[in-house]
């Protein structure tokens, strides 16, 4: 099993930029394919973006296509996802998770170890 921890949330205003770091330990991490989700309350886990074991394809939610970037570094154990132009609807508990199956990029249940999370909060 593999442990992951994020960092790099905060509070920005609208139209700026954060980058989410995800570290990861105990595991092979370049097996994993990779993803972010993110929550808000009352609201099941959203597909964000993932990433292939490679680090060669990536997948996003069409509501951030074009302002986030995901990103891996296999060699330092970290998955990265950089977000511009944010919005306030963008406001969320960001997650890292990491899963071993082709498929189920875009559904939370396929994915078999989280983080704890980290908020990001988007003022207007």
């Amino acid at each position: 099993q593999v442990q992951l921890v994020e960092s790099g949330g905060g509070l920005v205003q609208a139209g700026g930029s954060l980058r989410l770091s995800c570290a990861a330990s105990g595991g092979t991490f370049s097996s994993f394919r990779m993803g972010w989700f993110r929550q808000t309350p009352g609201k099941e886990r959203e597909f964000v973006a993932a990433v292939s074991r490679s680090g060669s394809t990536t997948y996003y939610a069409d509501s951030v296509k074009g302002r986030f970037t995901i990103s891996r570094d296999n060699a330092k154990n970290t998955v990265g996802l950089q977000m511009n132009s944010l919005k306030p609807e963008d406001t969320a508990v960001y997650y890292c998770a990491a899963r071993d199956s082709v498929g189920g990029i875009f559904e939370f249940k396929a994915y078999h170890s989280w983080g704890q999370g980290t908020q990001v909060t988007v003022s207007s």
